[in-house]
Protein backbone atom coordinates (compact mmCIF):
# COMPACT_ATOMS: atom_id res chain seq x y z
CA UNK A 1 0.00 0.00 0.00
CA UNK A 2 1.88 3.31 1.78
CA UNK A 3 5.23 1.37 2.44
CA UNK A 4 4.35 2.03 6.26
CA UNK A 5 4.79 -0.84 9.10
CA UNK A 6 1.55 -2.65 10.30
CA UNK A 7 0.44 -1.98 13.11
CA UNK A 8 2.49 -4.05 16.01
CA UNK A 9 -0.50 -4.77 18.52
CA UNK A 10 -3.03 -5.70 15.61
CA UNK A 11 -1.46 -6.40 12.85
CA UNK A 12 -3.58 -3.42 10.84
CA UNK A 13 -2.32 -2.31 7.82
CA UNK A 14 -4.57 1.26 7.67
CA UNK A 15 -1.74 2.66 9.78
CA UNK A 16 -0.24 6.75 9.44
CA UNK A 17 2.25 9.54 10.48
CA UNK A 18 1.38 11.84 13.03
CA UNK A 19 4.95 13.92 13.80
CA UNK A 20 7.58 11.45 15.12
CA UNK A 21 4.79 8.39 15.78
CA UNK A 22 2.81 6.04 13.70
CA UNK A 23 -1.10 5.30 14.73
CA UNK A 24 -3.19 2.85 14.23
CA UNK A 25 -6.77 3.81 13.55
CA UNK A 26 -8.66 0.37 14.38
CA UNK A 27 -6.75 0.03 17.87
CA UNK A 28 -5.69 3.46 18.63
CA UNK A 29 -2.30 2.24 19.42
CA UNK A 30 0.52 4.93 19.15
CA UNK A 31 4.40 3.63 18.50
CA UNK A 32 7.66 5.98 17.67
CA UNK A 33 9.01 5.91 14.68
CA UNK A 34 12.53 4.84 15.73
CA UNK A 35 10.88 1.87 17.66
CA UNK A 36 10.07 0.40 14.07
CA UNK A 37 13.39 1.14 13.09
CA UNK A 38 15.17 -0.74 15.99
CA UNK A 39 12.89 -3.92 14.63
CA UNK A 40 14.25 -3.86 11.38
CA UNK A 41 17.55 -4.94 12.65
CA UNK A 42 18.41 -8.97 12.28
CA UNK A 43 16.75 -11.00 14.28
CA UNK A 44 18.57 -13.64 16.55
CA UNK A 45 17.40 -17.15 17.39
CA UNK A 46 18.45 -18.97 20.75
CA UNK A 47 18.15 -22.54 21.73
CA UNK A 48 17.02 -23.24 25.07
CA UNK A 49 20.87 -22.74 26.63
CA UNK A 50 21.37 -19.85 25.04
CA UNK A 51 23.12 -20.33 22.03
CA UNK A 52 22.92 -18.38 18.97
CA UNK A 53 20.58 -20.82 15.90
CA UNK A 54 21.46 -20.56 12.04
CA UNK A 55 20.25 -21.88 8.97
CA UNK A 56 20.96 -25.59 8.84
CA UNK A 57 22.19 -26.00 11.91
CA UNK A 58 21.38 -29.35 14.17
CA UNK A 59 19.19 -29.37 17.13
CA UNK A 60 18.12 -31.67 19.69
CA UNK A 61 14.73 -32.02 21.11
CA UNK A 62 15.42 -31.69 25.19
CA UNK A 63 11.43 -32.14 26.14
CA UNK A 64 8.73 -34.30 24.93
CA UNK A 65 6.70 -32.93 22.80
CA UNK A 66 3.13 -34.05 22.19
CA UNK A 67 1.95 -33.47 17.92
CA UNK A 68 -1.09 -31.39 17.82
CA UNK A 69 -4.15 -33.63 16.58
CA UNK A 70 -2.32 -36.71 16.59
CA UNK A 71 -1.59 -39.48 19.62
CA UNK A 72 2.27 -39.02 17.96
CA UNK A 73 5.30 -37.71 20.61
CA UNK A 74 8.38 -36.43 19.67
CA UNK A 75 10.65 -37.75 22.21
CA UNK A 76 13.51 -36.48 23.97
CA UNK A 77 16.68 -36.65 22.57
CA UNK A 78 15.29 -37.28 19.21
CA UNK A 79 18.13 -34.64 16.91
CA UNK A 80 16.74 -32.51 14.14
CA UNK A 81 18.97 -31.89 11.25
CA UNK A 82 19.06 -28.99 8.66
CA UNK A 83 16.77 -26.80 10.33
CA UNK A 84 15.39 -23.70 8.73
CA UNK A 85 14.87 -20.64 10.85
CA UNK A 86 11.37 -18.23 10.44
CA UNK A 87 9.54 -15.64 11.89
CA UNK A 88 6.47 -16.34 14.66
CA UNK A 89 5.97 -18.31 17.63
CA UNK A 90 6.96 -21.77 16.31
CA UNK A 91 9.91 -20.20 14.73
CA UNK A 92 11.99 -23.67 13.31
CA UNK A 93 10.77 -25.60 10.46
CA UNK A 94 11.88 -28.65 9.89
CA UNK A 95 11.36 -32.37 9.05
CA UNK A 96 11.63 -35.08 11.73
CA UNK A 97 12.72 -38.77 10.60
CA UNK A 98 9.46 -41.27 11.35
CA UNK A 99 7.07 -38.15 11.64
CA UNK A 100 7.03 -35.53 8.73
CA UNK A 101 7.60 -31.37 8.35
CA UNK A 102 6.50 -29.65 11.55
CA UNK A 103 7.59 -26.35 13.22
CA UNK A 104 8.93 -26.41 16.46
CA UNK A 105 9.65 -23.69 18.98
CA UNK A 106 13.45 -22.88 19.60
CA UNK A 107 12.84 -23.15 23.54
CA UNK A 108 12.45 -26.61 23.52
CA UNK A 109 15.49 -27.56 21.63
CA UNK A 110 19.37 -27.42 22.38
CA UNK A 111 21.62 -26.78 19.53
CA UNK A 112 23.56 -30.24 18.53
Amino acid sequence: MSGLPTCPKCNSEYTYEDGDNYVCPECAHEWPKTAVEASEEKRVWRDANGNELQDGDSVTVIKDLKIKGSSSVVKVGTKVKNIRLIEGDHDIDCKIDGIGAMQLKSEFVKKA
